[in-house]
């Protein structure tokens, strides 16, 4: 199993409109939920900060030090585009 971890985007206009205090930040997958949590607490996520709008977008959105905590501890980078296949692919298992 493995753990994603994608490119730190600029979200700048979407972040403040919704009032975030960061506009930068990357998104944590893994193979599986358990899997993503176990690896998400070992780094200092907090539960309630994961992500489910849809059933196969899952994810912890981390700031880049966090991003950098995560490759640290082994998560495998990934540009957008690989993240936006694993996404797909998982939407396509649920099919």
């Amino acid at each position: 199993m493995t753990v994603y971890v994608d490119e730190i985007t600029d979200y700048g206009a979407i972040a403040r409109a919704v009032g975030l205090r960061t506009t930068k930040w990357a998104h944590l997958t893994a193979d599986t939920r358990e899997e993503l949590h176990a690896f998400a607490a070992r780094i200092g996520l907090r539960r309630a900060w994961f992500q489910h709008a849809h059933d196969y977008r899952w994810h912890y959105d981390v700031t880049p030090s966090k991003r950098a905590a995560a490759l640290r501890a082994g998560a495998q980078s990934i540009d957008r585009a690989g993240l936006a296949a694993l996404m797909a692919r998982r939407r396509a298992a649920q099919a």
